[in-house]
């Protein structure tokens, strides 16, 4: 998936390429922060599913998705919104 204009060689790639590419370069007291509220997104959902009993539910949806077009998008607007908060704060 490449979201971006060709001809902006910054943007151009991947969501998860550009991700990794800025987070290289940006200031790493944001990028560490930014990263930290994803995990605690994600410790948030996991500790739903346990709370519910839904964690084996769960590991077995995922692995049905592992080649799901929808949860590599999802995985893509992750990586920009991380992208978007790092540069945001960076400027």
């Amino acid at each position: 998936m490449n979201i971006f204009d060709e001809e902006d060689d910054q943007f151009v790639g991947t969501p998860k390429s550009n991700f990794f590419s800025i987070a290289k370069t940006a200031n790493e007291n944001i990028v560490e922060m930014e990263i930290d509220k994803m995990f605690r997104r994600f410790a948030v959902a996991e500790k739903i599913l346990e709370e519910k009993g839904l964690e084996e539910e769960h590991e077995q949806l995922m692995r049905a998705m592992v080649i799901d077009k929808e949860l590599d998008d999802r995985a893509n607007s992750l990586y920009i919104e991380l992208v978007g908060n790092i540069v945001t704060q960076c400027e």
